[in-house]
């Protein structure tokens, strides 16, 4: 690795810091928090606003604010985005780390379509494919994308009358019960799915954002029933939570926690 530039670390250093608070800093605010020489301070600030990187706060004199060119850059970022390319990368770490399968499923109707998938390295496994389609109500990723719509949105997907398939004998079937199971995945943020889409097979999954805050791709983790119990399923659940927030980082969503 070459030689850090002190000046271009500074410079980004005073760019992340509108990340927090307000979104604006005065010079004074920006010589505190970093710590460096007001002098420093004056002449990246200038340089900064003459590239359009942060603009002064109209009526607030003295305050800044960032400016259209880190819009410009994040926007070109996210064009370049490939979920399923970065969800195959995030399922290949959280895999590394529990030796398990790992999907990335999108919503399509009323299925889930899995884009990424990393085997488990043990003889005995979930045996499935990228591309795979499954019903949502029978899965824990399409659980936890149910759970995440509008609820006119649910409703028109999943009607009072509707005729939930069994893929299982612990398949939700009934759609009074699956919006009970929705509304506990709501309030927990993961979702868990118990031999519903496999008699031998448990799953956990959990939300993946874009940076509008969408919930737009689960990440799960599946189990054998051999190696599942509840402090399995504890361990899982927040690895997933791990694995779904690094993914959301990636498409550029920004916790406010």
């Amino acid at each position: 690795m070459g030689r850090l530039v002190p000046a271009v670390t500074r410079a980004l250093d005073i760019l992340e810091l509108f990340l927090d608070g307000d979104g604006t800093l005065s010079a004074p605010d920006i010589v505190r928090r970093l710590q460096l020489p007001r002098t420093t301070v004056h002449e990246l600030v200038t340089t900064l606003a003459a590239r359009q990187y942060i603009v002064q706060v109209p009526g607030q004199p003295g305050r800044y604010r960032l400016g259209v060119r880190p819009y410009q850059l994040g926007s070109r970022y996210a064009e370049q985005l490939d979920l399923a390319a970065e969800g195959q990368q995030v399922a290949r770490s959280v895999a590394e780390t529990c030796d398990e399968t790992v999907h990335v499923a999108i919503l399509e109707g009323t299925d889930v379509i899995y884009i990424a998938k990393v085997d488990s390295t043990h003889a005995v496994r979930m045996v499935s494919a990228a591309g795979r389609r499954l019903p949502a109500h029978c899965t824990s990723v399409g659980k936890m994308l149910l759970a995440s719509l509008p609820e006119h949105e649910l409703t028109a997907r999943v009607p009072d009358n509707a005729d939930l398939l069994a893929m299982t004998p612990n398949s939700i079937t009934d759609p009074d019960a699956l919006r009970e199971a929705l509304a506990e995945i709501r309030q927990r943020g993961i979702a868990v799915e118990s031999r519903e889409s496999n008699p031998d097979v448990s799953c956990v999954a959990a939300p993946v954002r874009d940076r509008t805050g969408r919930v737009v791709a689960a990440l799960s983790i599946s189990v054998p029933m051999i190696r599942w119990s509840d402090e399995r399923r504890i361990e899982l659940e927040q690895l997933a939570a791990k694995g779904a927030a690094e993914l959301s980082e990636r498409l550029g969503y920004r916790s406010v926690a």
